[in-house]
């Protein structure tokens, strides 16, 4: 593994502050992902830290307390460019005191246990407080893990330059499991993974920890993600092996102090493949008992073990049905062997073998699931993608969400970009994800948003999980592409708030992750905030669906033409209407149906997902749909040429690597988008015998909102 360029680790990370900001600069790698603990370039904000900040007491002898102690001194001795010392007691100004009422005597003497009871275990106050006559800092929480996000909290506010004068902060997460999925393979492999192999030695553990596992760990908890499946979904039963479990045991003891459970992956086989069972069927005795003792051995190894995560009867995964079984039944039956340790089973709504369940693959995993709510046992979660075809560009939000109000829902997103251009194309997913969280399904009424489905408020549930598959792998930035960081950055911001904007999580990414500067910031969010839409234009603008050939990255429309796309000499766009399509507007709640179901007031970004539309159809722009979707695929190029210029105009303000390597990727991008563009266009034009106007070839590179 590639360890050059490394300022994460604890030991350069402390030695930092001694570098001059030109020096660090040359030398990024990205590695340090949003965590670059550089010194505060304006200095009048930095003589206020420094008055501030003085000191630091951080009491305790718990293994997090030992991270929150070493992440304020490396943090606070980088970001102020100076030694922070560790005080006994309060007794100067300027002391920031972390960690909870049971840890420290003085956290405990303020009396915020009220305070802090409201907010749980993960929530934390920071406040401005006085103690002993001086004036402190404190960041406190009910347990030692809030504690540590509390931490991260406060080194965020330094690093994006916001005051710490008069501090009141409360804060608390929305969904309980905020979790990254890995599609790692046990030999090293990752599945729809664009930033080399994976993270996860197994050949090494248990004997030996790579440092890297600790600078994940790191990273997720300045993001309050608090678990990780380790491995693929296409999971290998070995995995559940003693000897493989004693190396994610291992993994375990590394995540536990930055409060990350560690799930599993189970191949619903393993009575067969490991377990010495001729049958898995879920409701065999000798199988309920294999699992039980599964399970007991796992929380023997791993006493917070998190659960299994479960596909089953999809793209050739065994299963209940194999069985004739339900997913109730093979979902319940492994709940029961967790139940007792506090596990819980994640099961993934993504089928859609056509087994004569619906000639429509966008209803099969509705008329799978629907008819069990309310028979999967309390610990298990139904994981289903935020649309119900397969982490398309853009999908209509999974009717599913709201489908189920006896069952607990789990969002499933992908920030790995597989059909998103993988880690060559910049496209910041903030404003995807954000379109599916706030989509309304009226599952009681107005306000019952996806969000709010999948937090548990709409249906009253305490216990709550997102997830989100990982575009982490061995590459020396993580990610493949340095933006390709904001997608895990956003993910972890909006699993923790939902509410969080677009552009207040871009501000955020951009500050700490590149710079504080002005142009930078402003420049950088011009890119990103249009670029998820402009890749929808470039590759299935207006509610298309599986452009893409069978690698998921290339365009091939013809390919699926006749299945998903349906372009003919009449119009284009699938057909799903109660008269005369598949009637997949049945799945939604009114007023949804009704709108999907009309032309005349469906969105046009779903147009073509339900509706075949004719070529010469008005759009609301004026243009006939053959003419706007020219202008669509046009204008998504156009973006990324934008970028591309865009990024040129910073080379000053960022540092020589990284500067680079985004250039480099953003003219493969630009490459790509107009092959996209172009296949795509040229083959429709093949079925609607118009000419590609001439209005679109010559528009000139504007800003998005000029064309907008």
């Amino acid at each position: 593994m590639n360890k050059v360029g490394r300022f994460i680790g604890t030991t350069v990370v402390a030695m930092s502050c001694f570098f001059a900001v030109e020096s660090w600069a040359s030398a990024e790698t990205g590695y340090d992902l949003w965590l670059r603990y550089i010194p505060v370039a304006d200095t009048t904000l930095l003589a206020q830290y420094r008055s501030v900040v003085t000191g630091l007491l951080v009491e305790g002898d718990f293994e997090t307390s030992s991270v929150i102690r070493t992440e304020l001194i490396t943090g606070l001795d980088g970001l102020l460019n100076m030694d922070i010392p560790i005080a006994g007691l309060v007794d100067r100004e300027g002391l920031v005191v972390a960690g909870t009422p049971d840890s420290s005597p003085v956290i405990d003497d303020l009396g915020w246990d009220a305070d802090l009871s409201s907010l749980g275990a993960d929530g934390y106050l920071i406040r401005s407080a006085v103690m002993n006559g001086k004036n402190v800092t404190v960041i406190a929480s009910q347990s030692e893990t809030g504690a540590l996000y509390g931490v991260f909290h406060f080194l965020r506010l330094i690093q994006t330059e916001q005051s710490i004068g008069s501090l009141n902060i409360s804060d608390k997460p929305r969904i309980k499991l905020r979790m990254l999925n890995h599609w790692d393979d046990l030999n090293g492999h990752v599945e729809r993974g664009y930033a080399g192999s994976s993270l996860w030695q197994w050949d090494e553990l248990p004997g030996t920890l790579d440092p890297r596992y600790t600078d994940y760990a790191r990273a997720n908890a300045s993001l309050g993600i608090n678990g990780t499946v380790l491995n693929n979904v296409n999971a290998d039963s070995v995995s559940l092996s003693t000897s493989y479990l004693q190396k994610t045991a291992a993994l375990a003891d590394v995540f536990r102090p930055y409060g990350i459970q560690v799930f599993l992956t189970s191949k619903f086989s393993a009575p067969i493949d490991i377990g010495g069972l001729n049958t898995t069927d879920p409701l065999d005795e000798n199988v309920i008992t294999f699992w039980q003792n599964k399970a007991d051995e796992i929380y023997r190894l791993i006493p917070d073990f998190g659960g299994f995560l479960i596909k089953a009867n999809s793209e050739g995964q065994p299963g209940p049905q194999d069985y004739g079984r339900t997913h109730a039944d093979g979902a319940s039956m492994l709940a029961a062997a967790l139940a007792p340790h506090g596990g819980v089973v994640a099961w993934r709504a993504f089928v859609y073998n056509d087994t004569g369940v619906d000639s429509d693959r966008a209803k099969r995993p509705y008329k799978e699931f629907i008819p069990f709510d309310g028979q999967f046992a309390t610990n298990v979660f139904i994981q289903a993608k935020n649309g119900p075809l397969d982490f398309q560009p853009r999908e209509v939000p999974h009717p599913l969400f709201g489908g189920m109000p006896n069952t607990r829902m789990a969002a499933e997103l992908q920030i790995t970009q597989e059909y998103l251009g993988r880690s060559t194309h910049l496209v910041y997913l903030a404003p995807m994800w954000k379109e599916f969280l706030s989509h309304d399904t009226y599952a009681k009424g107005p306000g019952s948003t996806i969000d709010k489905i999948i937090d548990g408020s709409v249906s009253g549930y305490s216990n709550s999980m997102i997830a989100g598959v990982a575009n982490i792998g061995s590459d020396p930035n993580w990610c493949g592409h340095h933006f390709a960081q904001a997608n895990w950055y956003a993910f972890g911001r909006l699993a923790w708030n939902p509410d969080l904007t677009s552009e207040e999580i871009a501000d955020e990414w951009i500050r700490m992750t590149w710079s504080n500067d002005s142009e930078v910031v402003t420049t950088l969010k011009e890119m990103m905030l249009p670029s998820w839409r402009a890749v929808v234009n470039y590759m299935s603008p207006l509610g298309l669906h599986f452009t893409a050939s069978k690698d998921h990255y290339t365009p091939d429309p013809a390919r699926r033409n006749g299945g998903y796309i349906y372009a003919d000499s009449s119009g284009i766009g699938t057909d799903r209407t109660r008269a005369t399509g598949s009637d997949a507007v049945e799945q939604f709640f009114s007023p949804l149906r009704e709108k999907y179901d009309s032309i005349a007031s469906c969105p046009e970004d779903y147009l073509l997902w339900f509706h075949h539309a004719g070529w010469g159809a008005t759009m609301k722009s004026g243009r006939t749909l053959w003419n706007e979707l020219c202008f669509l695929y046009y204008d998504g190029v156009l973006h990324v040429t934008d970028m591309k210029q865009m990024w040129g105009t910073l080379q000053p303000k960022i540092d020589t690597l990284r500067f680079s390597e985004v250039e480099s990727k953003l003219s493969t991008q630009e490459t790509d988008a107009i092959i996209y563009r172009d296949t795509c266009v040229n083959y429709f034009q093949g079925h609607s015998n118009l000419p590609i106007p001439s209005s679109v070839k010559t528009m000139k590179l504007k800003t998005w909102n000029e064309r907008h």
